[in-house]
């Protein structure tokens, strides 16, 4: 490069700086390993050879077990790494060097320092040269696939590891004790497979891979009760839980506000439905099923009860609710029967309620195959059995009982109605009120149940592992998707302050309106250790987290920006882990590839939102907020 000569300080410093911009664009080829590609969620090993570029041909010869579910996976894998023909559109790198930062402009407020060594600085300066891609020089031989149990169930627990070989001799093989575990290789395998930058494929160099998820649950809850969701929605959903190695879909199918589940048992539940287009049918939940199962993914169903608890079982009759048609009432905390409207609650003690509960639970425990079952309760609030005449005689008839005793009388009813053999003996999970909370908890809830923790974080997480149960973690804090959106009730006067009069408030410096503030960002989620604190025979309790979207103010058209690549983070913490090799935090590295992966959902057709403007694609840890690699070193 020709430089003219330049008077100004400043004109050369803007001269060097816009070099070093040009450089490190140059610099987005390749990293030092020679590697562009970086799989989320991070495999646990990856091991990159030295051979390389290795040709990967449109059809490759494979070898492979028959059977359905790996065929079909296969070949969406195939057809996935042919449509995209995928060019890295960031890679993980250091920074570009910047040059020392210069004089101070005006007057030096110490004249007699020396001045800055900038100008004879410059020589330091690394001249960072592109490395283009090179002709492949190995070719893909064939592709070998062995399973060793292809009749394993999808079930909780059921091993999902895989080995990925691609050795000097073009051979790839791919080894999986199921094929559960097999599925999750050919998704790493789209993300190693990239364009050769003419009309071929490649994959960089040699490479092997050892992978197994660190938890066997790692899911998220959508709720299609407070709004609907078209099947169409969930379904890819369902296709981007796959792509992000998240293997259950906890559907939270009704609440108090609707009941969207077309039953033979009580066709007239779907009174309640808002529509009838917005109904779930028999045929619909078996495509669900079905669709997740070819994916790897597990669906697990919840009726939330007895809370939540209105719509649909008022249709068959109303004694059946208990203060479904009272006000909610957020203005007298006195006469509080709800968190949010509409309240409703199953009538604990009206006989009715568990001779309907049995032929639901049924029909539902019939067409849903997962051996978990989700039986809800959470969130009971015991004003609401003040219009309940059947609960108010029991109180009268029994006077040393309790709402602790009214619990476990419910409690008492529907468990054995869950677990009952010829219901396909489910195993339940609850929320952790029914063991945690302070009125309104069980005395005695069997160590079998699931709990799910959603409140306190870890402290709430060390209670129950303590207490022996195993735990699903879903801290509101870490893990609620609804949250930062601000308040979704209306005729709330409290957004009505023009003036920051420094009282509190929910407008300057507040919530918001939203319970859960703040919004939970991919980094707040990523870098939570839910089982911090935990002994090592305590952490063998926690099976594996979820995060939520509960729905009041998110439906089918703003599911993907909700979910994703928020969700993507979430999948890389279950299944590998946020820290490195030294157990330091690696969220610093992940930037980059969630990036990468955030632009893989887009071209698949998923709505994921922008994380960074694309400059910081193209100038890797240029929009850190740190220079350091490691802050709490």
């Amino acid at each position: 490069m020709k430089i003219k000569s330049i008077s100004s300080s400043k004109n050369l410093y803007l001269l060097v700086s816009k070099t070093l911009v040009i450089l490190s664009i140059s610099f987005l080829v390749t990293n030092v390993n020679g590697v562009t590609v970086n799989p989320l969620p991070k495999p646990q090993v990856i091991t990159w050879g030295e051979k390389g570029p290795i040709s990967f041909p449109e059809e490759p010869i494979v070898s492979k077990p028959e059977n359905d579910i790996l065929d079909f996976a296969w070949q969406r894998a195939i057809d996935r790494i042919i449509e995209e023909r995928w060019e890295p559109q960031t890679i993980e790198a250091e920074p570009s060097p910047y040059p020392p930062f210069p004089p101070k402009i005006g007057p030096s407020p110490n004249p007699t320092k020396k001045k800055c060594d900038f100008f004879d600085r410059r020589s330091d300066f690394k001249n960072v040269q592109p490395i283009p891609k090179s002709t492949p020089n190995i070719h893909l031989s064939n592709v070998e696939i062995t399973i060793q149990d292809l009749n394993a169930e999808l079930q909780h627990g059921v091993d999902e590891s895989y080995e990925l070989n691609l050795n000097e001799d073009g051979k790839l093989t791919i080894i999986a004790p199921t094929v559960w575990g097999a599925l999750h290789a050919f998704e790493t395998l789209t993300q190693l497979v990239i364009s050769d930058g003419k009309d071929g494929l490649l994959i960089e160099r040699t490479v092997k891979i050892k992978d197994s998820p660190l938890y066997p649950h790692r899911g998220v809850l959508l709720d299609t009760g407070r709004n609907f969701y078209p099947v169409k929605d969930i379904l890819r959903t369902i296709e981007a839980l796959g792509w992000s190695k998240l293997n259950v879909l906890h559907w939270h199918i009704v609440d108090s506000a609707s009941w969207p589940l077309q039953l033979k048992s009580y066709k007239e539940m779907t009174k309640d439905a808002y529509s009838q287009r917005e109904i779930y049918r028999p045929k619909d939940v078996q495509t669900i099923i079905r669709f997740a199962r070819e994916r790897g993914v597990r669906v697990i169903p919840e009726l939330d009860m007895p809370g939540h608890s209105r719509a649909g079982y008022q249709q068959i009759d109303l004694n059946l609710v208990a203060c479904g048609n009272s006000w909610w009432s957020n203005d007298n905390w006195d006469y509080f029967s709800a968190l949010d409207p509409p309240p409703g609650q199953l009538d604990i003690i009206n006989p009715k309620t568990y001779k309907v509960i049995k032929n639901i639970f049924k029909e539902v425990a019939a067409a849903f195959p997962d051996k978990l079952y989700h039986a809800g309760f959470d969130e009971l609030q015991q004003y609401c059995y003040a219009y309940s005449q059947y609960v108010s005689n029991w109180f009268s008839q029994n006077s040393n009982v309790t709402y602790q005793d009214l619990v476990q009388y419910f409690f008492d009813k529907v468990y054995p109605i869950f677990t009952a053999k010829e219901n396909g003996g489910k195993r339940i999970i609850m929320w952790e009120d029914i063991f945690l909370s302070k009125n309104s908890s069980a005395k005695h809830v069997p160590k079998e149940v699931i709990l799910q923790t959603w409140n306190e974080g870890i402290n709430n997480t060390k209670k129950l592992v303590k207490n022996g149960y195993d735990v699903i973690v879903s801290s509101a804090d870490w893990f609620y998707l609804d949250c930062g959106f601000g308040g979704w009730n209306g005729n709330d006067p409290n957004y009505d302050q023009d003036i920051n009069d420094e009282s509190s408030n929910i407008n300057f410096g507040g919530n918001g309106g939203s319970w859960c503030n703040s919004y939970k960002t991919w980094q707040r989620i990523y870098s939570y250790d839910f089982t911090f604190n935990l002994t090592i025979e305590e952490k063998k309790h926690v099976l594996g987290a979820e995060l939520a979207l509960w729905s009041e103010q998110s439906d089918g058209i703003v599911i993907d920006s909700k979910l994703w690549p928020r969700a993507a983070a979430f999948g890389e913490l279950l299944w590998s882990g946020n820290k490195d090799e030294k157990g330091r935090k690696r969220y610093r590295e992940m930037q980059q590839r969630i990036n990468e992966f955030r632009e893989r959902l887009v071209i698949r057709g998923v709505g994921a939102l922008p994380l960074q403007p694309k400059w910081c694609y193209k100038h890797p840890h240029e929009c850190d907020f740190s220079l350091k690699k490691f802050i709490k070193d």
